[in-house]
């Protein structure tokens, strides 16, 4: 191990003090016809979150949950990359990445950090046993501040080569992933199979997610009736944030660094959309939940670079490393989410990843190690199982 130094989360008082001081001072925009989140972010709801953000929520005592892991940060490529690093306890755990998506942060997959590390402590198997890491992609949250350009999810794989293999001492590890984290280990499977133990993903799309084709309908079984709808209705009807963040982000920057009411409200809608929370967003996240995302990314000023994350993606486009098929050459686990915002049939998936293990799941979205840890959990275990070293 070398090149990383211990980090500590601590967030500066006056930039709490600061916060709490916008968010009293919000310029309210009033609304009509919006009980049903139609034309976006509910205010009255969003007034609710806001009040509890700026009285009631302690971040201090979030900070102290966060410190209870082991933080580093390094610098690769100059970029700055923070992540936790947490050896498993078992006779020989194995090493495994975990990267999350937007709008995440590293914080989404504090439930499912103990329970891989130390399967023994809750009811497991020691040989099930991982060594974690989670790092904060680059320009979100404390891998910041991020001020090199092109930097998406096929340049964060080679990054994450690196951390594994030059700065942690990984020759083989396994990868995990859902949202850009999905793509950046189906990368990591298609360039660097090699390297990789397994995939495991819980979002399936193509690596030209931008410029390539998705299935037919045709190509949908008879387990995965309305999928073909669903995907359709979600580039339809929610995918106007993308449409901003792929084109334009650094405009968007301005506003949602200078309000949090504005980050406030761009992600909670998200958060209530993708999940599955049927409208109750609070059933999958708790306020303290939705506050600690808001201000992982308001605290670091993170949220410009997080949305370039989309912009470089369109604009520095993903080449193929080779042309064999399946594209992803690793092994390859995909957890199915019933309520993920957009489906892929097992067909396309079976030519496209080297396939391995397919879990349908009777519940869970978009953010599925927050809302669904003990089923991530159990399907990364037994996923990996029989490709442990």
């Amino acid at each position: 191990m070398s090149n990383k130094e211990a980090f500590t989360v601590s967030v500066p008082d006056e930039v709490l003090t600061d916060l709490r001081e916008r968010l009293a001072k919000a310029r309210w925009p009033g609304e009509f016809a919006n009980e049903q989140w139609a034309y976006g972010t509910n205010q009255a709801y969003l007034q609710e979150v806001v009040e509890y953000w700026r009285t009631d929520y302690d971040w201090r005592a979030v900070e102290r949950d966060m410190n209870a892991f082991s933080h580093y940060k390094t610098t690769i490529d100059g970029v700055p990359i923070h992540f936790i690093h947490e050896p498993g306890k078992g006779p020989n755990p194995t090493p495994l990445i975990l990267s999350h998506g937007w709008p995440w942060t590293f914080w989404d997959f504090h439930k499912v950090i103990r329970p891989l590390t130390d399967p023994a402590a809750f009811g497991g198997d020691p040989n099930d046993a991982f060594d974690v890491v989670v790092p904060s992609l680059p320009g979100y949250g404390f891998s910041t501040p991020l001020t090199t350009p092109g930097i998406n999810f096929w340049r964060t794989a080679d990054l994450w080569v690196g951390l594994m293999r030059d700065i942690l001492g990984y020759e083989k590890f396994a990868a995990q992933g859902g949202d850009w984290g999905a793509l950046i280990t189906a990368q990591l499977g298609h360039k660097y199979a090699e390297y990789l133990l397994g995939c495991h993903i819980n979002l399936m799309a193509p690596l030209d997610i931008f410029v390539g084709s998705m299935p037919e309908a045709s190509e949908y079984g008879p387990e995965e009736e309305g999928w073909y709808e669903k995907n359709l209705n979600f580039f339809a009807a929610e995918s106007g944030y993308s449409a901003l963040q792929t084109t334009k982000p650094q405009t968007l920057a301005f506003a949602l660094n200078d309000s949090p009411v504005g980050l406030c409200a761009w992600i909670l809608e998200k958060r209530r959309t993708w999940s599955d929370c049927n409208g109750e967003v609070e059933k999958r996240f708790s306020k303290d939940d939705l506050c600690t995302t808001m201000t992982v990314y308001w605290a670091t000023q993170s949220f410009g670079t997080s949305a370039r994350y989309y912009y470089e993606a369109t604009h520095n486009p993903w080449k193929p490393s080779h042309e064999q098929t399946p594209v992803v050459q690793a092994p390859t686990g995909v957890a199915v989410f019933s309520e993920e915002v957009v489906l892929m049939p097992r067909k396309w998936a079976e030519g496209y990843y080297n396939l391995q293990r397919w879990t349908p799941m009777a519940s869970g979205g978009h953010f599925a190690p927050m809302e669904e840890p003990e089923l991530l959990v159990n399907d990364i275990r037994a996923f990996f199982r029989p490709l442990r070293t």
